[in-house]
């Protein structure tokens, strides 16, 4: 499916309008069902939905790896998985709930610990920095999307998904990395949305040790990522930026 489609559009300009065509980027509801019992609707960019499916089940607790995948059908807007759920309590919940910090996420008991030695130069972050708005091709055309990128140096990996929604973008991309079976605990993230709760959460849950941002924690995503031992960076700006928590991975 794609990310964008063509409209017709007016500019103001001069004191006219001058006619011209223009892309503006898609957003569609996507349903995805689990296991028959379990669904969630979401209004997202319409791509990537197998990385989708499987990004968003990890950062929810529902698998702990691609391994626990055993199908995904996908037919239109409409995404059916099967996967083990042997470790996952369903009597806990039946409705796979928000992506707000007030839905399935707030009900967590405890933080996952990210165990994890992984260091970073401040170089490679403010290249791969600027590397992801090169990658930033719908939001160049449009405006309209974030972009997370995956960077994992062993394997010379650098994936970037966009969506209009900052949390899919993270799953996106975690679902691309986990299909490829890269090691989470070795790799790190950059994207372009704020850092709250429920994307630190996220990242804690797959055992992602560093999270960057060009935008700004929350006080909900700062709490998460001390206790989950999580360096989070952000304001990320030509040659600077800071650092929250944690930040013995980043080597100067």
């Amino acid at each position: 499916m794609s990310m964008t489609s063509k409209i017709n559009t007016f500019v103001y300009k001069n004191d006219n309008f001058i006619e011209k065509e223009d892309e503006i980027v898609s957003d569609e509801t996507i349903t995805l069902a689990i296991n028959n019992s379990l669904t969630r609707s979401f209004s997202i960019s319409p791509d990537s939905l197998k990385e989708f499916s499987v990004g968003y089940m990890l950062g929810e607790g529902l698998i702990s790896s691609i391994e626990n995948v055993e199908t995904i059908d996908i037919e239109g807007n409409n995404i059916s998985a099967t996967i083990d759920l042997e470790d996952f309590d369903i009597k806990k919940e039946l409705i796979v709930g928000s992506d707000c910090f007030g839905g399935w996420r707030s009900k967590i008991d405890f933080i996952d610990k990210v165990e994890s030695d992984y260091v970073i130069d401040p170089n490679d972050l403010l290249e791969n920095t600027e590397k992801i708005r090169e990658k930033a091709i719908t939001w160049k055309n449009t405006g309209g999307t974030h972009i997370a990128s995956f960077i994992n140096k062993e394997k010379n990996e650098f994936i970037s998904k966009e969506d209009i929604s900052r949390h899919v973008a993270v799953d996106k991309v975690i679902g691309a990395a986990a299909l490829k079976k890269l090691d989470f605990k070795n790799s790190y993230i950059i994207y372009s949305g704020r850092m709250p709760a429920d994307v630190l959460i996220k990242i804690a849950r797959v055992g992602i040790p560093i999270i960057a941002s060009n935008a700004a924690p929350t006080l909900s995503g700062y709490t998460v990522a001390d206790e989950a031992n999580i360096t989070m960076v952000g304001f990320i700006r030509g040659d600077k930026f800071n650092v929250y928590t944690h930040p013995e991975r980043i080597i100067v």
